[in-house]
Formats: C-alpha cells, sequence, structure tokens
C-alpha cells in the first residue's frame, strides 16, 4: 500500500531519479524534488526567525495551499556530527531549507509515508559512492 502510494506521489509530482533516493531507512526527496512538490502545489511559505545566533538558528515556517495550513520549524547547529547538526557556517539558511522541506512534505502527504527532505540532516545527504 505505502510502495503504491508513493508511486503516485512520484508520478503526479513528476519526481525523477534525480529527485529521490534511498538512504539508510528512509526516502529521501533532493532540493529540487522539493522545488516541484512545492511549485505544483502552489504551497506559499512564510518565515519567521525564532532565535539567530552565530552558531544556531531555528526558523518557523507558515505555509499554505489550497485552504490548508500547517506551521513547523527548522533549525541548524553549527558543529557537525558531534556537537551540531549543520557542518557548514551558513546555519540561517540550513534552518530556513529544512523547515520549507518539512512543510512541504507534511502538506503533501509525503511525511506520513516516511519520506524525509534531504536538507532536514547532514546525513540525509546523498552519497557519491
Amino acid at each position: 500500500m505505502k510502495t503504491e502510494v508513493l508511486k503516485e506521489k512520484y508520478i503526479k509530482y513528476n519526481l525523477t531519479k534525480d529527485d529521490v533516493f534511498k538512504h539508510q531507512h528512509y526516502i529521501i526527496i533532493t532540493r529540487s524534488g522539493i522545488d516541484k512538490i512545492q511549485a505544483q502545489e502552489g504551497i506559499t511559505i512564510d518565515y519567521d526567525v525564532i532565535n539567530c545566533e552565530k552558531d544556531f538558528c531555528v526558523v518557523k515556517a507558515n505555509a499554505r495551499k489550497e485552504g490548508a495550513f500547517i506551521q513547523t520549524f527548522g533549525s541548524a547547529l553549527k558543529g557537525g556530527f558531534k556537537d551540531g547538526n549543520c557542518n557548514t557556517w551558513y546555519v540561517m539558511e540550513m534552518a530556513e531549507k529544512r523547515a520549507m522541506s518539512r512543510a512541504v512534505l507534511k502538506l503533501t502527504g509525503f511525511y506520513e509515508l516516511g519520506v524525509f527532505g534531504e536538507d532536514e540532516a547532514e546525513d540525509f545527504k546523498k552519497s557519491n559512492n
């Protein structure tokens, strides 16, 4: 059942093999896939900065599509896998991308199927191997 629903969604949003990949226990949608879904659904997102410091940021996404509304958050803490969840210095941008991915996937029903966005965690990045 879950596989059938995912296949229907891949077709509906014109997702290609470059937009989706399997990572350990999860299915991951890349940034390009998230952008396709957001554009096709006409999802609009406004952001509120909850906290922004040199090495830490939290952003709230307020997302809407066809009468549906959701609020979700994205955060980034510089420090890599040991001390944080982001290994880059641009924590605000990472928090925004994470909030956007979550909002789009939640509004379109991907989250309930166990699908995550590539930007949501450093270890969700596609391996080049």
